[in-house]
């Protein structure tokens, strides 16, 4: 991975963990019967996952530069 696409990453992470707090802020589940969104720790790490995750689809492979 280059510089650029740990940068990306790193951004989307960020991201995904302030949206996964704004979940669980707004939305959550209170009664405590949900997995995810029942704690404010577990709702921002899940959320920083997919940003990562969703970020990490803009990223440009470099083989698929060197073949075209």
């Amino acid at each position: 991975m280059t510089k650029k696409a740990y940068i990306i990453t790193g951004i989307g992470i960020v991201v995904g963990l302030i949206a996964g707090y704004l979940y669980y802020q707004q939305i959550g589940c209170e009664s405590g019967t949900c997995a995810i969104t029942s704690k404010p720790l577990n709702s921002t790490l899940y959320g920083g996952l997919m940003g990562g995750l969703l970020f990490n689809l803009f990223v440009t492979s470099s083989k698929k530069k060197q073949q075209e």
